[in-house]
């Protein structure tokens, strides 16, 4: 008896450039190894990757059965998987994946991922939608059987499948406070935070002025001495919060909603904004008190500063010295980010396909402002 040859599928995966274009290619090599594993020897695996800047609707969407019927033609591919930065919902719900099983394709949304750990949960998501997509080839089941640990585990997960909308046949959601975080910690992560220091160049100039004009006056020596740690530490939070909230106000990064669908959207951006701005200028802070401390062990002489202070300057004089002085020059920072061009803080601030759904939104605004 003949035995029939293993039938041979190709998965092609198209990336958005950045993050998404990294983690697939990562993960591409070892994907067919993981694909017979996990759906059977019986079909031989060929992962293909490709990355480009994929394409938004008018509704600032990814349109994925186009894609799909143009790049499977093209490329011979059986089955496509995207993998995109953009946060994307069904209605009000928050989806991690979706697919559609007659176009063969699936779409992957990296931040309802979260922050941590994303090669691996890429890499297990993709070949969960693979076996959704040929699961009505190979008569297999979309979901094998679950053991009790595995239905226990999904009491809990942050994420459920729900009946799909519009083009997808069924959403993987994210639900509950658990989901919303992980989205959110997602989002910050492909903004990526610790790009605001080196493109905020007036505010950074502004604060290490002031930190420096600090370290070398003997009032302020005495003033950080006469605070508590407590309050020191209030200061900083403080400086830290309303240099972000400027940021925030004073280069238009609030989002506002336009109607009752989106104003829970509107709420998750504008919170991934002010926590990525927060983080953004705690990394400044960071890198402000580190070169005041190295600048205050050279400028100021111990037994002078002891001097003033009315009795010995140990490491912990220093460092409350250091501690307001950065504190205040990051306050100083704040009204030195005036002077930035507003398109260079969002790109500090967002991430690019983040900056395409802003730009598209402006678009769709003064488009709807002319209409009237």
């Amino acid at each position: 008896m003949t035995q029939r040859a293993p039938e041979a599928l190709v998965v092609g995966l198209l990336t958005d450039d950045g993050l998404p274009g990294q983690l697939a290619g990562r993960i591409a090599e070892g994907l067919p190894a993981r694909l017979a594993r996990d759906l059977g020897e019986e079909t031989t695996w060929r992962v293909e990757h490709e990355t480009q800047s994929l394409p938004l609707n008018e509704e600032g969407d990814i349109p994925m059965l186009a894609l799909a019927e143009e790049r499977r033609a093209e490329h011979g591919w059986d089955l496509l998987v995207l993998v995109t930065d953009l946060p994307r919902r069904s209605g009000t719900v928050p989806i991690a994946s979706d697919y559609n099983v007659d176009h063969g394709v699936a779409m992957v949304s990296l931040p309802a991922l979260g922050a941590l750990r994303l090669r691996g949960r890429v890499s297990r998501l993709v070949v969960h939608l693979v076996r959704h997509l040929v699961a009505r080839r190979t008569a297999k089941e979309a979901d094998p059987p679950r053991g009790i640990l595995d239905r226990l585990r999904d009491l809990v997960a942050p994420t459920r499948h729900v009946r799909g909308r519009g083009a997808a046949d069924e959403h993987l959601a994210l639900v509950g406070l658990r989901g919303r975080v992980r989205l959110l910690a997602g989002m910050i992560r492909d903004n990526r935070p610790w790009r605001l220091v080196p493109n905020l160049a007036g505010a950074t100039a502004a604060a290490a002025a002031t930190a420096a004009y600090g370290i070398i006056t003997t009032s302020f020596w005495k003033l950080a001495e006469a605070l508590p740690a407590l309050r020191l530490a209030g200061i900083t939070v403080l400086a830290i919060l309303l240099m972000a909230g400027w940021l925030m106000v004073h280069n238009h990064l609030w989002d506002s909603p336009s109607g009752h669908l989106d104003r829970r959207k509107a709420v998750l951006y504008n919170a991934s904004t002010a926590l990525t701005l927060s983080i953004g200028v705690a990394c400044m802070y960071a890198i402000l008190f580190g070169l005041a401390l190295v600048a205050s062990i050279v400028l100021v002489e111990g037994m002078y500063f002891g001097q003033v202070l009315g009795h010995p300057a140990g490491p912990a004089s220093y460092l409350k010295l250091v501690w307001l002085a950065a504190s205040v020059g990051i306050v100083a920072g704040a009204l030195g980010s005036s002077v930035e061009d507003e398109e260079r803080v969002r790109r500090a601030t967002y991430s690019r396909r983040e900056q395409e759904r802003q730009q598209g939104n402006r678009e769709r605004a003064e488009e709807s402002d002319g209409d009237d």
